[in-house]
């Protein structure tokens, strides 16, 4: 989150991953954080939330809105300079809405300027320019920006993200109270990410979150102690979960997910769960009929696992990710490719023991697929990319970081595809100038990933200008990529984000 401050010239960019990072306040709780949903495209560079230059991307084609003036007198710089009441918490919790805030009478400017600065009609169109680490800010200025901010519409798609000691207060004789999660009702969120909670917290936060019963759609279970009865607790009272997501948590077994896991899921996310193997896949398969999202990765799944998955899931799971899941062979790809048929989202990322003739399967039966994630897969070779290029017709995006097999050759037949717009190469320390030139005929190329291949130069980069409908390019690590080099860009790929 930037504020403008007068010799700020790098204001600090939120991290990759989408946190927006609230910084701490006196009472503990304002370290929480709200994170934007799934981006659409991996590792987009990060900004600074400039205002008013940076606008939602869902609102760039809305001409009903206004576009706001610096040169106004009531511009956005001056809104967003005013400060936060002391004490305040940033991220609406019930502990901080008592503050003291201004009142309109106690905002600068003339009276005509302040009675704008409360108008809820300009404030409603006004709000939607900023960054969701902005609102934050924007409702601690006075009640009525609050009453205008905490409007559901303006955090739709955010999940705040909360950790234990964020869940309590301390009172002064040393016990601990559950925070009051108000200011989250009211906003209407139906999703959270809850970091290093045990079994008591999960009923802690279900009684005392308003929403929890049945208006929680998604929650995310990180780096936690919760046990198979937390698990079981958690799905029986929150009967409005589909989306569910458990990482880094060690302490349920596959006992656990027999127990408690229910038809209403439609997604579902295991990662870096110690205790899921086998069994858990085929608790998966068998007690949600209704899966349409799978990600997954655990070292200990084998190809028997893939075997589980029954008709039901055929017809409606449309997106799997195994990443990591280092025992999984061609086999294991023939019992998915039957398996699951309509798949239209594909990642074997990490699974290295997978070759070209499983990419052979792939090819020949998932014909729906847009996109493939064949990073980190060190067996696939350029036979590969003939086998994707010559029956994936559909295939949209394609991410190849780390095949180190991969060479000109194989970029020879991707050339051929006219519906690919996202190609990842990062780390294809094979690929060189010759291999680029055939991907200069790629109209429909909007992303090109060529982060850290040592063998490109900048004579064999520059002709990436011909690529005039590009919207990023990323060149990070990639020792062609000169300081002149993206002087060129800039001046000759005007709309295209280069990343350095």
């Amino acid at each position: 989150m930037s504020n403008p401050r007068n010799g700020d010239t790098k204001p600090p960019c939120l991290p990759r991953n989408g946190l927006v990072k609230i910084p701490t306040q006196a009472n503990g709780l304002g370290s929480a954080s709200i994170t934007k949903g799934t981006p659409a495209v991996k590792n987009r560079l990060c900004q600074p939330s400039s205002v008013p230059a940076i606008l939602n991307p869902a609102l760039a084609h809305r001409s009903d809105l206004p576009i706001p003036s610096l040169a106004s007198p009531l511009s956005l710089a001056t809104l967003a300079s005013v400060s936060s009441p002391p004490g305040a918490s940033l991220v609406g919790l019930n502990a901080s809405e008592g503050s003291e805030q201004p009142s309109p009478e106690r905002l600068p400017g003339s009276p005509s300027e302040r009675q704008l600065a409360v108008d809820e009609k300009i404030l409603n169109r006004l709000f939607w320019y900023f960054s969701a680490c902005e609102k934050c800010v924007l409702a601690q200025v006075c009640k009525a920006w609050r009453r205008v901010l905490y409007q559901p519409k303006f955090w739709v798609g955010l999940t705040p993200v909360l950790h234990t000691k964020e869940l309590y207060n301390v009172l002064p004789g040393g016990e601990k109270e559950f925070v009051s999660l108000q200011g989250f009702a009211v906003r209407g969120f139906d999703g959270f990410c809850l970091v290093g909670v045990s079994d008591l917290d999960i009923c802690e936060f279900i009684d005392n979150y308003p929403l929890s019963k049945k208006g929680v759609k998604s929650m995310s279970l990180k780096r936690s102690t919760i046990t198979d009865a937390g698990l079981e607790v958690m799905l029986e009272q929150m009967q409005g979960v589909v989306r569910l997501e458990l990482s880094g948590c060690n302490d349920f077994t596959e006992a656990g997910l027999w127990s408690s896991l229910n038809a209403r899921i439609t997604a579902l996310s295991v990662s870096d769960c110690i205790n899921v193997a086998d069994d858990a896949i085929a608790a998966i398969s068998q007690l949600l009929p209704n899966l349409t999202e799978l990600n997954l990765q655990a070292y200990h799944v084998t190809d028997t696992a893939l075997a589980y998955f029954t008709a039901k899931q055929g017809y409606t799971t449309h997106t799997l990710r195994l990443n990591s899941c280092w025992e999984i062979t061609n086999h294991g790809v023939v019992n998915m490719v039957h398996s699951l048929p309509n798949l239209s989202v594909l990642s074997l990322s990490g699974c290295s023991k997978v070759t070209d003739d499983g990419v052979e399967l792939v090819a020949e039966n998932l014909r729906k697929l847009r996109s493939l994630d064949l990073s980190w897969c060190p067996r696939i070779t350029d036979m590969a990319l003939e086998y994707i290029a010559c029956d994936l017709h559909k295939l949209e995006e394609l991410v190849l970081d780390r095949c180190v097999r991969i060479t000109d050759t194989g970029l020879s037949y991707l050339s051929t595809m006219s519906s690919l717009r996202s190609l990842y190469l990062r780390w294809c320390c094979q690929v060189q100038d010759f291999g680029l030139k055939h991907l200069l005929g790629m109209g429909s190329l909007r992303l090109l990933s060529l982060a850290g291949c040592p063998l490109l130069t900048t004579t064999g980069l520059s002709g990436l200008v011909q690529l005039q409908e590009l919207e990023e390019l990323e060149l990070t690590n990639c020792p062609g990529a000169t300081p002149e080099l993206f002087k060129y860009f800039s001046q000759h790929l005007p709309c295209c984000m280069v990343i350095e």
